[in-house]
């Protein structure tokens, strides 16, 4: 490959991932707006934007501490961390791309989220992924925190914005995001059950807990599938054993 070549590469993924960024970004106004009109501070929104940096956790962590109040703090950051395992399991796929270097992986690994993910694999070379993912993590952490504080000061500044119906984006949100993947009949049957244990759980229980046995019912199905499948390959190991 030519230089020229891999600056070509190298410019296109940069491109790719600030236009990535800009899109994502806007999303962090309904965040900043929504903290604000479930009772967070402004300057409390920005430390949970700047600190958390994970869209799914950030508003699973608003939405059970801004209903359940200060004693469903666990139940909280349980969730947060449940829904911000993935980014670490990126992270792992993201290291031999920021190569050595204490500060830079740990800069590296608070900025793995889904889209700069996402933008690094999808290229085709190593320093053209390298390029793509730092381009999209830094323009996106900038812009989700910019959005967050306009949305945050338009909330604070109109007062409950759950007037307007902002309290319903995060759920709007999730189900934009999960509705497009659920088309299998095994995923469409285990959608069905989590949000049927939700709905049963959710007048007796703390706040958060819902959402962790609703994620419990997809853990039990895959633990269930794995033994399935062990169970159906065990004969044949023995028979050719």
């Amino acid at each position: 490959m030519t230089e020229d070549t891999q600056n070509s590469r190298n410019r296109h993924a940069r491109s790719q991932g600030i236009q990535v960024a800009l899109a994502v970004s806007l999303y962090g106004i309904s965040f900043g707006a929504l903290a604000v009109a479930l009772g967070f501070s402004v300057w409390q929104t920005m430390v949970l934007s700047l600190l958390m940096f994970s869209g799914a956790s950030q508003f699973a962590f608003i939405g059970i501490v801004g209903t359940g109040g200060i004693a469903a703090a666990g139940a909280a950051i349980a969730s947060a961390g449940l829904l911000g395992i993935r980014n670490g399991l990126y992270a792992l796929r993201m290291s031999p791309l920021v190569g050595p270097g204490f500060w830079k992986r740990a800069l590296a690994g608070h900025l793995t989220v889904d889209e700069s993910t996402a933008v690094a694999v999808a290229q085709g070379d190593t320093e053209s992924s390298r390029h793509g993912f730092w381009a999209t993590a830094l323009a996106l952490y900038a812009g989700w925190n910019l959005a967050t504080l306009v949305g945050a000061l338009a909330g604070d500044a109109l007062g409950d914005v759950r007037t307007w119906g902002l309290d319903a984006v995060a759920a709007a949100a999730f189900l934009g995001l999960l509705w497009p993947r659920v088309t299998a009949r095994e995923p469409i049957g285990v959608a069905i059950a989590a949000a049927a244990v939700t709905i049963v759980l959710i007048p007796s229980v703390p706040a958060g807990i819902p959402v962790l046995a609703a994620a419990g019912v997809g853990i039990l199905v895959a633990i269930y599938r794995h033994g399935v499948a062990r169970g159906a390959t065990s004969p044949e190991q023995g028979r050719g054993s």
